[in-house]
């Protein structure tokens, strides 16, 4: 059993890109405590994301969205849909995500706007759901580059912000093509990511596709851990037919 039920801390889960609802739903009966839906580079969009919420939360998984970038209006749209958390990606400074905590949150703490008749307020239909008794989304902010990782310690310092989640191939892509520029060793970066984020009392986390490697990103510190995606399984078990034909 992988399942990790406390409310704001995610265990293993994994990476919803394809966007078809009966291959979520499929992917959700597999005892994962959380499902990324990627709407940077995978097929989740605004008109599929609540058929695919439902998909998942038949088996109780939360749900996590990556949007594209910085989108006050957007962030409040996925929020409003009842999503458990918003992952943003390229976060490099504290700037950035105290501005995007504020985009996540009502007022006082921020300034995401209020309608009662959205899904998270059930339609407006239980008038006992009140915006201050609304429960916190999770935020990931997402470390992809070498400002990021020099941040980070800044980035998870800031209150709202739940995880520091490592994308690495962006990650070892630009710390690679940084010629004659300060850069740090991939590893070296990994380690310091975890660092930062226990020295806060946040969560690391980090997308992976090797299973060989799941042992030492524990070490390191990373506890929430994105294990494969959907169309890396299907490309993975299509590649095992074929080659037995």
């Amino acid at each position: 059993m992988i399942y990790n039920r406390n409310d704001r801390v995610l265990g293993k889960g994994s990476w919803i890109s394809i966007g078809a609802p009966i291959v979520t739903e499929i992917v959700a009966k597999f005892g994962f405590d959380w499902l990324l839906f990627d709407m940077e580079h995978g097929g989740i969009n605004e008109s599929n994301l609540l058929a695919n919420m439902h998909a998942a939360k038949n088996s109780g998984v939360k749900v996590i969205v990556r949007i594209g970038e910085y989108s006050a209006s957007l962030i409040a749209h996925v929020l409003d849909i009842g999503v458990d958390g918003i992952m943003v990606p390229h976060v490099e400074s504290i700037s950035e995500a105290e501005r995007i905590v504020k985009a996540m949150n009502f007022p006082p703490n921020g300034f995401r706007g209020l309608s009662t008749s959205t899904r998270c307020f059930t339609y407006g239909l239980d008038a006992s759901q009140k915006p201050e008794n609304m429960s916190q989304p999770l935020f990931l902010a997402q470390i992809e580059s070498y400002e990021g990782v020099c941040n980070a310690e800044s980035i998870a310092s800031v209150e709202g912000v739940d995880m520091l989640f490592v994308g690495p191939r962006d990650l070892s892509f630009e710390l690679s093509m940084r010629h004659n520029l300060p850069t740090i060793e991939f590893d070296d970066a990994l380690k310091r990511v975890a660092l930062a984020a226990r020295r806060s009392g946040k969560q690391a986390g980090i997308l992976i596709r090797d299973s060989a490697k799941i042992v030492q990103l524990e070490n390191y510190g990373y506890t929430a851990l994105a294990l494969g995606s959907d169309m890396g399984a299907l490309k993975a078990g299509l590649k095992n037919i074929v080659k037995n034909l």
